[in-house]
């Protein structure tokens, strides 16, 4: 499993991050921060990152 990120932490990576207490899924582009969660001592979960086609 991934580590889980606070809130404001910026994303290492753009994609689709999940809250894991809630099961909220946000996207989160790269350098970006995180948006806060509901409750105090929860954070993300990079679970599908973007896909870039060259």
């Amino acid at each position: 499993m991934s580590k889980t990120l606070k809130p404001g932490t910026p994303a290492p990576l753009s994609g689709q991050y999940q809250n894991p207490k809630t099961g909220n899924e946000v996207t989160s582009v790269q350098g970006k921060p995180l948006p806060p969660t509901p409750r105090p001592g929860q954070g993300y979960v990079l679970v599908d990152p973007t896909k870039h086609e060259r």
